[in-house]
């Protein structure tokens, strides 16, 4: 017959939080470990695939560690992943060479009448 287990916490309902698995300990006995909720890693603001370099923890585990864990060094690094970055870059040079462009078209036609 299997030895029985008992749950060391008081709520006894198998939820999220209360999850457990069964250990056997050194001296032969079988315990219940509760285990802690996975974290699920930071996502980009824009497109929304997992920051790469950056941790997956729990929400208050990101306290604990030192920023430069939290952060890539690149513009907007812990919250935008870098094709994104390369993107707004991109876009941010083609409106403004747009810019330019209509700035040029407005004086030529200036200049001729």
């Amino acid at each position: 017959m299997a030895q029985r287990v008992t749950i060391r916490k008081r709520t006894p309902y198998n939820t999220t939080s209360n999850r457990r698995r069964v250990i056997k300990t050194p001296g032969g006995k079988l315990v219940y470990h509760h285990l802690k909720k996975l974290g699920t890693a930071p996502k980009c603001g824009d497109c929304g695939i997992a920051l790469a370099g950056v941790p997956a923890l729990r929400p208050r585990q990101y306290a604990t560690i030192s920023k430069r864990q939290k952060t890539v060094q690149r513009a907007y690094g812990g919250s935008r992943c870098g094709d994104c970055v390369k993107s707004r870059i991109l876009r941010a040079f083609l409106v403004e060479e747009a810019k330019i462009v209509k700035k040029v078209i407005k004086s030529q036609s200036a200049a001729r009448k």
